[in-house]
């Protein structure tokens, strides 16, 4: 495969210039671990500040509720003075520790390590997309990254990079197919055909806001159920046409000399000899047992009976399957099955992996597995370096209280404007992505503004499921752009392997153009769904809101 760099560089319209300035702009910042360290030491130096103001807003949330303060108020917490300087000597190393994606990678690194050193996610990839067409690649890895937030962190962790190895496959740019993978992944976040983990939770929190005008509206988990298997079509086509047509063209022929040796694989182009056929089947196998498996852990306790999954104690029938269920209430979305799916990825691709070495003889023993999983966490020594960093900088953001007073601060702009009729929501959209950008967490930035916003558009007539949609609409947008997403310094960190010098104004640059047509398109097809075609966001979700007569 020839990956030399060519003399003729692609041509530039207007928006690729614009692209090429964010990204000029972006990469005059410094490396990214320098950059998450001065912003730690930023949010200090403005914390102390704003403190030192009283800047304070008023918390939208019922008094009582969980961190709602006695007087009400959301105040800036200083980090420059005895107190803040005390917090932060004692909690920088559980900041590293405890950040959410940094125990999720490590585990999922381990199993993927296995799949990868024994040869099978090469002989994987090879057998399934050397043959196909390059747009139906790109078409599949976008819908696969959307369906994959089912899944929790998988798409983050093992679709992404993934991706990157199938379009360097292809002799495609390999950030391209990154880039693809994690505009499905995180911008189509609320967009899926099944109800994820996200569902019931943000719906929770949009019945507590609704019921401070009604106190009896409930929002059910599937509330924005039938616009979320709408959007997906809709994510993946804008997806996939602005991979083909605007982020590979600005990227241009690939460069392979500016990428980490290790991670290119000369045999990619290679077609799959019958010992590397006979070991994916073996393979496949040991997937189907790893998916029976899985389905007993998540099978309802009623129905089968039978001998060899069943234990009778004191004359009680206890079935063996259905484990991983929630105990207290069977429910298959909220349980240890989802909340702990890395042990799933951990299983899945150490077992498969492990068949296919011992078949196509690329492992023989215990020795070579261990081997594996070293050099998969040996690999990962940029990005650990970058989560420390990072998890401090969230974490000191977290406690000043800033991204929740700049959340109110927004929210109240929108409810003063005094719009109404449905292009409030084209703002409503804006905003939320805005915010976005400072507040990275879904349940967490709706926990802040939910309370402002439901109430204030239910009081124009807009029922909470159709506020809930839009909401999530400005939510997903802006997460492939913004380093307060808790996975961004792992997409850089991967990207760097294709790319040693790629920055994070490279990175914005490359996943700009998807956040602007996914807010537009999305934007306008949210309205034309809901007040065009008068189509409901759910499953008996009215678009409007009528409060309760007698």
């Amino acid at each position: 495969m020839d990956n030399s760099v060519q003399t003729e560089k692609p041509k530039r319209n207007a928006f690729s210039r614009f692209l090429d300035g964010v990204e000029w702009l972006g990469n005059l910042l410094p490396h990214p671990v320098t950059l998450f360290a001065v912003l730690a030491a930023g949010i200090v130096v403005i914390s102390g500040i704003f403190g030192w103001m009283g800047v304070a807003v008023v918390d939208p949330r019922p008094t009582g509720a969980p961190g709602v303060a006695e007087d009400g108020m959301i105040r800036a917490v200083s980090l420059m003075n005895g107190d803040g300087l005390r917090r932060i000597f004692t909690n920088l190393v559980d900041n590293f520790t405890s950040f959410a994606p940094l125990g999720v990678v490590l585990v999922a690194m381990i199993g993927v390590g296995v799949a990868e050193k024994s040869g099978m996610l090469s002989a994987a990839v090879r057998s399934m997309v050397l043959g196909a067409p390059k747009h139906l690649v790109t078409v599949a890895i976008v819908f696969a990254g959307i369906v994959s937030n089912t899944a929790s962190e998988v798409g983050y962790v093992v679709l992404i990079p993934l991706a990157g190895a199938i379009f360097y496959a292809l002799d495609r740019h390999p950030l391209a197919g990154m880039a693809a993978a994690f505009a499905g992944v995180s911008g189509g976040y609320s967009a899926n055909l099944l109800i994820g983990t996200i569902d019931p939770l943000l719906a929770g929190i949009t019945e507590e806001a609704a019921q401070l005008i009604d106190p009896t509206y409930q929002v059910v988990a599937t509330a924005n159920w039938f616009f979320m298997v709408a959007s997906t079509f809709l994510i993946t086509l804008i997806g996939s046409l602005v991979t083909i047509f605007i982020v590979e063209p600005k990227l241009g022929p690939y460069d392979s000399s500016r990428a980490d040796a290790t991670i290119l694989d000369k045999t990619m182009m290679d077609d799959v000899t019958p010992k590397e056929k006979k070991a994916l089947g073996w393979a496949g196998i040991a997937l189907l047992g790893v998916l029976v498996a899985m389905a007993f852990t998540l099978m309802p306790r009623e129905g089968l009976r039978l001998p060899w999954t069943s234990l009778t104690v004191g004359g009680e029938f206890i079935p063996g399957w259905g484990v991983l269920r929630n105990p207290e209430t069977q429910d298959p979305m909220d349980s240890p099955f989802f909340d702990g799916f890395v042990v799933w990825i951990l299983i899945f691709f150490m077992v498969t992996g492990y068949v296919y070495g011992r078949v196509a003889g690329t492992m023989k023993g215990d020795r070579d597995v261990i081997d594996a999983m070293s050099a998969a966490l040996a690999s990962l020594g940029l990005y650990i370096v970058l989560v420390f960093f990072a998890a401090q900088f969230v974490a000191f953001f977290g406690w000043t209280n800033l991204g929740a007073i700049s959340a109110v601060t927004g929210a109240e702009f929108l409810k003063e404007s005094g719009m109404t009729g449905p292009v409030v929501f084209f703002f409503f959209i804006f905003m939320c992505a805005l915010i976005n950008l400072s507040l990275g967490s879904a349940s967490a930035q709706w926990a802040v503004t939910a309370p402002i916003f439901v109430p204030m558009l239910m009081l124009i007539g807009y029922s909470p499921e159709v506020i809930q949609a839009a909401y999530r609409i400005g939510d997903s947008t802006t997460n492939i752009i913004t380093p307060m997403m808790s996975y961004f310094g792992l997409i850089l960190a991967w990207a760097t392997r294709y790319d040693k010098d790629l920055g994070v104004g490279t990175l914005i640059a490359m996943m700009l153009p998807y956040t602007i047509f996914f807010i537009v398109a999305w934007s306008g097809f949210f309205v034309f769904w809901t007040f065009g075609l008068d189509l409901p966001v759910g499953p008996g979700a009215p678009t409007y809101y009528e409060p309760p007569t007698g």
